[in-house]
């Protein structure tokens, strides 16, 4: 781990550094037994992004059907400069970092104290963190490892001291969550960020359905063994016995829910160990690995306010297929509100 260095004099020449918080097996243990045990079973998204599965979304960002990131990175390519006035001074906290390929417009447009980069992959992270300090030398790098989804408080770290905080949440991964789910998320970063904080996030809107489906289960076969490879990894980390080839991987929209559901289907009735279990698929079952919710901007408007967030400012794509929006704490918010769903 490097140490922190001095930000005052901001170095020519600036060093990362790393926090490891990733939940215990002993927590993901429990998560999985939690996740199992509801109907229909799901696991949380996070569990995907091991280092194999975060190279594997990575290579689905770049397929031809899917075209959330193209758009995204065109969107901050485009407007980076408007969006970093309107963010104003602070650091910049990245929630979801991944490999931090979208993140490098507004570094250069807001030339920050400090970058922090939140994601569940350490060893992912790492050499997301190095790469873009290589890119960006002057600004201090700090990776945390961890479930953001969980996180109370930001670690007591001298970049992040008596500073004013700036969020970042690319890629729509709000969707993962369900709305009441998703309205806590938003919450917990309004507490992360601070009353002075600022919120710039990505959001998918709904497009054709067949459009959609596409996305999340591309030609070459990607999307399936990204979803596959979680069960790899349960395998080796909760000494697991699945077989991928007994799960088939779909992905549909759900109109009644405005999402995605994508899932591993058991081929035939069978019985799997894990984390100190049995588990019964029947033929037919589907384990749920993610959900990837759309939002109008409307929709997604009213999903901040019940958190307690303001919206300023959107920058939609021209096709309708997605927004940047700019969140400031509402007057007078406390504790998210109530979402009816």
């Amino acid at each position: 781990m490097s140490s922190q260095p001095g930000l005052r004099s901001r170095p020519v020449s600036a060093t990362v550094a790393m926090l490891d918080l990733h939940p215990a097996p002993a927590d993901m243990a429990r998560l999985v037994i939690e996740g199992l045990s509801r109907a229909p079973k799901q696991l949380p998204a996070w569990f995907l992004y091991d280092h194999e599965g975060s190279r594997l979304f990575d290579a689905i960002c770049e397929q031809p059907e899917y075209g959330l990131t193209r758009t995204e990175t065109a969107l901050l390519n485009r407007h980076a400069p408007a969006m970093a006035a309107a963010l104003g001074e602070g650091v910049l906290v990245e929630f979801g970092a991944g490999s931090a390929r979208k993140v490098s417009p507004l570094l250069e447009a807001l030339t920050p104290p400090g970058y922090v980069a939140l994601d569940i992959s350490a060893e992912h992270l790492q050499q997301a963190c190095q790469n873009l300090q290589q890119r960006h030398p002057t600004i201090p790098v700090l990776g945390i490892c961890c479930d953001y989804s969980l996180l109370q408080q930001l670690p007591q770290q001298p970049l992040l001291a008596d500073r004013r905080r700036l969020g970042f949440y690319p890629g729509s991964s709000l969707g993962n969550f369900d709305p009441a789910e998703a309205v806590t998320l938003l919450g917990q970063f309004a507490r992360l960020l601070g009353d002075d904080g600022r919120l710039l996030i990505g959001i998918d809107q709904p497009q054709p359905a067949a459009a959609m489906e596409a996305a999340y289960n591309d030609r070459a076969g990607l999307s399936a063994a990204f979803a596959r490879n979680l069960l790899v990894r349960l395998n080796r980390e909760l000494c697991g016995d699945f077989d991928p080839a007994s799960f088939r991987y779909e992905a549909h929209w759900q109109a009644q829910h405005s999402r995605i559901a994508m899932a591993l289907v058991s081929r035939h009735d069978q019985e799997v160990s894990l984390a100190g279990a049995r588990w019964h698929f029947a033929a037919g079952e589907a384990l749920i690995s993610e959900y990837s919710h759309k939002y109008s901007p409307e929709a997604f408007r009213t999903l901040a306010a019940a958190a307690g967030w303001q919206a300023l400012q959107r920058w939609g794509a021209d096709d309708g297929s997605f927004s940047l929006h700019l969140l400031q704490p509402a007057p007078g918010a406390s504790a998210p509100g109530r979402l009816s769903v």
